[in-house]
């Protein structure tokens, strides 16, 4: 390589925090956490409140918190307090996902990173756990608009554990779950045999696999990289808890009437999700909002402990034993609780 490209390519390396990068050299825990909903998904002033109390959650957690953003063509691993403050308050912060990193880096622009570009940036940086609201997915009428999220292809090929809430509960979820498997991502229910329904607690939807503990994750993480092969994200579905989801009679009810005007009006393709959610905060009277931020709250809780658990092994391989040796000394009387298991779920039980 000329030593002008190398220094072009230099340039547009992710940018690591001081803090970031020292917690990473001395293998402690780091959460990456995205931007978009900060710039794009919150109201003002509210949004800069809420940005700095997910940033709290993953400290109270003994965890380092690594937002992400593009600022001024460059990606940010970690922002200060000025680079979080602009992240909320400047209203041509734009919004980018995976395919527009190049251009923006390029450009000089500067934006937000949804799910695609912080796991990207996010993996590249060498962190292992990123925690976020919802998935994005395969979209309802996919067979006549093949609208499907650029997450999913991303998540496939790339080595992050996502905690989040399922996927926006706008989706088509049952699509969505079919076409993970298709694509080779596991999916995880943390303490939960039914796929997260974003704003409600279950989505009815089984999943394959249950875990119960931070270390669970983790084993499972260390079994991802022992086999090798395809890189592709780990899924844990964070179920938001029953005191604090949307009320589902609600949420379909709201959620029925906005599909019909979405229809009615003719809104299609990138203003359908933004529409369908505003129409929700509207129509359930802020109640969406809230919901959506205690499963934020919650995965970004629960991403720290897994980043804890995840280092802790790392640190200390040697004193990781096989998950099913650990069964005869779990002082716990249910072995099940402790271990990754095969779920049977009750095809009957629905939300």
């Amino acid at each position: 390589m000329s030593s002008n490209a190398s220094h072009s390519a230099d340039s547009h390396a992710p940018v690591l925090s001081t803090e970031v990068r020292a917690a990473l050299a001395a293998n402690h825990p780091v959460v990456a956490l995205e931007s978009t909903i900060i710039a794009h998904g919150l109201p003002r002033p509210r949004n800069l409140r809420v940005a700095e109390e997910l940033e709290g959650l993953v400290r109270s957690a003994g965890a380092v918190p690594a937002t992400i953003a593009v600022l001024d063509g460059r990606a940010r691993i970690g922002l200060d307090k000025a680079q979080l403050e602009r992240v909320a308050t400047d209203p041509a912060m734009r919004k980018l996902g995976h395919r527009d990193l190049a251009p923006a880096l390029a450009t000089g622009a500067s934006g937000a990173t949804t799910v695609s570009a912080t796991a990207f940036l996010a993996a590249r940086a060498g962190l292992r756990v990123f925690a976020t609201g919802g998935l994005g997915g395969v979209h309802r009428e996919w067979t006549r608009t093949q609208d499907e999220s650029a997450d999913l292809r991303l998540l496939a090929r790339t080595g992050i554990t996502v905690v989040c809430a399922g996927v926006k509960s706008i989706l088509d979820v049952p699509a969505t779950l079919q076409r993970l498997e298709t694509l080779g991502v596991p999916v995880l229910g943390y303490g939960t045999d039914r796929f997260p329904g974003f704003y409600l607690n279950s989505s009815g939807e089984p999943v394959d696999w249950t875990v119960r503990s931070p270390e669970e994750v983790a084993d499972v993480m260390r079994a991802q990289d022992a086999l090798g092969g395809p890189g592709t994200a780990l899924v844990v579905a964070n179920p938001v808890p029953v005191a604090e989801q949307l009320d589902p009679a609600l949420h379909d009810r709201v959620l029925a009437e906005a599909l019909e005007e979405c229809r009615e009006r003719g809104v299609e393709g990138q203003a359908v999700t933004p529409f369908l959610l505003e129409r929700l905060v509207r129509g359930t009277g802020g109640a969406s909002l809230e919901a959506n931020l205690a499963a934020v709250r919650g995965n970004v809780s629960l991403a720290a402990r897994i980043s804890g658990a995840w280092t802790a092994a790392v640190r200390n391989p040697a004193s990781q034993q096989d998950p099913a040796s650990r069964q005869g000394s779990s002082p716990h009387p249910d072995p099940a609780s402790h271990r990754a298991q095969a779920s049977r779920p009750d095809p009957a039980a629905g939300r």
